[in-house]
Order: C-alpha cells, then sequence, then structure tokens
C-alpha cells in the first residue's frame, strides 16, 4: 500500500509541496511543478494509509478527528490548502472512480423527504445551544454575513445581511405577512418583526432551534406578532406576501428543486415577493464531500446556479433580481474560526478533543472552499408577477442607505 501511495501521491501533487512522513517514520517529499504553499503531515497508522487511497475524501478527515494524522510544525489551514489546490487536478484512479459514484448516486443521497429532513437536521443544529453561542453572533446567524466594510464587525456584517435581505424583500409598510423558511434560532425573523413591522411565521425541523426562537420572542414581546412552528416546508397552506429562506436550501436536495419551488410559488401572494439565500458553486454541477456528509451535514449539497434556475423556471417564477455573494462567507467562516479557537477549552469541556478536531477540520475546510474551489452564496429575488417590483434596483440601495443614516 506504500508504493501504491507514493505513486498517488507523485501525480498528485502539482502546486506547492508535501512532505509526509510515513508510519514508519521515513519522509517522503513531494513537489509539484508550479510553485504554491507548502505543509507537511504525519501519518501515524498503516490503517490511515490504506484509507487515504481508497478514499481521500473520506478517510482524510476521519484521520484528522482520531489524531491519526496531524499537521507538523505548520498549521491545518496550511495542509488543507495544499491539498484543495491539487485537488483541482484530475485526481488518482480510486477517487475519479469514487467520485463518479458520487455523483451518479446523488439524488439517493440528497432524497430528503419529512423525516429523512428532520433527522438530517437534526444531526447539526441540535447540538448543545452554548457550542453555537461560543463562536457565532450573538444573533446566532448561521449564515454569510455581509461585508459592506471591511472592517466591520461580525456583528455588524450580520445586521447588514439581515437588512440586505430585508431591503429585497421590499418591507415597505408595516403588517406584511413574512414565511421564514429554516428560521435557524429566529434572528431574522425578530429584526424584520422590530424593525419593519412585519407579521412573521417561522419554521424550522430543529427542536432546539424552535426552543429558543420561541423563547426570544417572548422575551422581546412579540409573540403576537411573531410564531415559530415545527413544519416541514412541504406542509406549508397559507399565502404570504414575502418568503424568505436563509441558509436551509442547501438542505432541500436536488431531486426536491421542484417541489421547493412550486410551494413558493403557491406559498406567495400574487403580487409577492420571495428571497432565496444559499449557499453555490460556479464550477457546475458537482457532489458533496463525502465526509462533510457523513459527519456535518448528511443530505446536504450546494447547487450550481444551472441546477436551480430549471426548477424556478418550471414553477413559473419570476428571476427578478441574482446576486452573487463571493468572498463574504470565508470573511465570516474566518471569523468563527478565531472565536471557535478563542473558546476551545469551553467546547472541548461539552463535548471531547474528537469533536472539536471534527469541527475546526469543518470550519477550515469551509473557509478555504470559498477561497480557493469557487464555492459562493447567491441571492435569488422571485415573484409571481412581472410588475411585483420597480423597473430598477434603485429602491434596494435606497432603502439600505435609510437604515444607515438611521443609525447614525
Amino acid at each position: 500500500m506504500s508504493f501504491l501511495f507514493n505513486q498517488v501521491l507523485k501525480r498528485f501533487v502539482r502546486e506547492g509541496t508535501l512532505d509526509i512522513v510515513m508510519p514508519d517514520g521515513t519522509t517522503r517529499h513531494y513537489a509539484g511543478q508550479r510553485p504554491g504553499p507548502s505543509a507537511t503531515i504525519h501519518i501515524k497508522t498503516e490503517k490511515a494509509l490504506s484509507a487515504l487511497v481508497v478514499n481521500s475524501g473520506l478517510a482524510f478527515g476521519e484521520g484528522w478527528m482520531d489524531g491519526e494524522i496531524e499537521a507538523v510544525d505548520c498549521s491545518l489551514e496550511d495542509v488543507l490548502r495544499v491539498l484543495m489546490l491539487n485537488m483541482q487536478n484530475t485526481g488518482h484512479i480510486f477517487n475519479r472512480f469514487e467520485g463518479g459514484v458520487r455523483f451518479l448516486s446523488r439524488r439517493v443521497r440528497q432524497f430528503n423527504g419529512a423525516r429523512r429532513s428532520q433527522r438530517n437536521v437534526a444531526h447539526h443544529y441540535d447540538l448543545n445551544g452554548t457550542l453555537y453561542d461560543l463562536f457565532l453572533d450573538k444573533d446566532r446567524q448561521y449564515s454569510c454575513a455581509y461585508f459592506q466594510r471591511d472592517d466591520m464587525t461580525l456583528e455588524e456584517a450580520q445586521l447588514a445581511k439581515k437588512r440586505h435581505i430585508a431591503a429585497k424583500l421590499k418591507l415597505d409598510r408595516p403588517g406584511l405577512e413574512v414565511l421564514d423558511i429554516g428560521c435557524g434560532w429566529g434572528g431574522l425573523a425578530l429584526t424584520l418583526a422590530q424593525e419593519f413591522g412585519a407579521r412573521v411565521t417561522g419554521i424550522t425541523l430543529s427542536q432546539e432551534q424552535l426552543q429558543v426562537a420561541r423563547q426570544r420572542a417572548k422575551e422581546a414581546g412579540l409573540e403576537q406578532q411573531v410564531r415559530f412552528e415545527l413544519l416541514d416546508y412541504r406542509k406549508v397552506k397559507h399565502q404570504f406576501d414575502r418568503i424568505v429562506s436563509v441558509g436551509m436550501f442547501e438542505h432541500v436536495g436536488i431531486g426536491h428543486y421542484d417541489r421547493f419551488f412550486q410551494n413558493v410559488s403557491r406559498c406567495l401572494k400574487p403580487d409577492g415577493i420571495a428571497l432565496l439565500h444559499s449557499i453555490g458553486r460556479m464550477d457546475g454541477p458537482g457532489s458533496t464531500n463525502p465526509w462533510i456528509n457523513k459527519y456535518i451535514f448528511p443530505g446536504g449539497y450546494s447547487p450550481a446556479l444551472s441546477e436551480v434556475f430549471p426548477a424556478v423556471e418550471r414553477s413559473g417564477l419570476w428571476v427578478t433580481d441574482c446576486e452573487v455573494l463571493r468572498l463574504h462567507y470565508a470573511k465570516t467562516i474566518a471569523i468563527w474560526r478565531e472565536r471557535f479557537e478563542a473558546n476551545r477549552d469551553k467546547i472541548c469541556a461539552l463535548y471531547d478533543e474528537r469533536f472539536c478536531r471534527m469541527f475546526e477540520f469543518y470550519l477550515v475546510g469551509a473557509e478555504l472552499s470559498f477561497r480557493l474551489q469557487g464555492h459562493m452564496n447567491f441571492q435569488l429575488q422571485l415573484t409571481r408577477a412581472i410588475d411585483a417590483v420597480p423597473l430598477t434596483r434603485d429602491y434596494m440601495f435606497e432603502a439600505e442607505q435609510a437604515m444607515i443614516s438611521r443609525d447614525s
């Protein structure tokens, strides 16, 4: 297996350098034809070495979690930067085969019916709530922030994100009924109610998020204006003036896109406006990394716009605006990583060292996927009627400027 591993790495490393300390203590040096970053790792066991040859996408993360793979005189970010830059290459035969199977079977992996969706959501979002308090902003916005200025704090950028979305929703009068699909811990719903007078229904499949969101509404005195329900998006029957969904579409599954947008169309009033905010990819259809699928977001997938637009078209909805946010999420996750590291001892006490290594691997890999591998966020504004929004986008900028002026 050591010989095969060596042959694979010779072909894999084409940019930068990678030194590997083998289980027997020997060191192998792999240098690409193009200059780039460098890193050193120690593969401690033959088991980890064999797994890397067969399915590196899953095995590297598992080996890191279990302490069978370690960074040597460098950081995890250094290691993943070298690996992820070189993943742009064709890879070796085992990875090409496994990747092909993963792509062909992705509809099965993403078959997120109501029961499976609830299990998938619970896997990540029903973790101990204290964990999220230790690395998110105070409002627990677990999605891409919006950095209008480079020097914004995370709290400022998350508020800017919510207001950016509100501007696109055109909340131009109080009392508008808003559906928040995948409402998280309720932060966006509460902001839309407090700042714009909206009447919001937030739906989630997470018991933990539901409990926190309802408590927050009670503490804010907004129980009559904002309500939260444990409800699948497919079960919503009421029509709303506005519909918003932030960071939930990644959990829908490619085989359910038609149903999702048909439900949005059905639940949106004839003159209504919807806003979808999701992670996407700029390099065309793909598949979810097997380690992410197993340990972080089961059934999750970040789509290419070419996979989303056909379903929108079939639903009869207008795409009245599309914006691509490129490095905003990389900046967001970088701050999450800093806060996670600052509170690592507390998080380890909540769970254990293996959990911390898992979560660090997830955060570092996620940030680099936006910096190196074409991940981005997109926001789609959708309407049923051709004239539901003004002819130009000026109203969005004017609304945001009014909010900024109000704060100053």
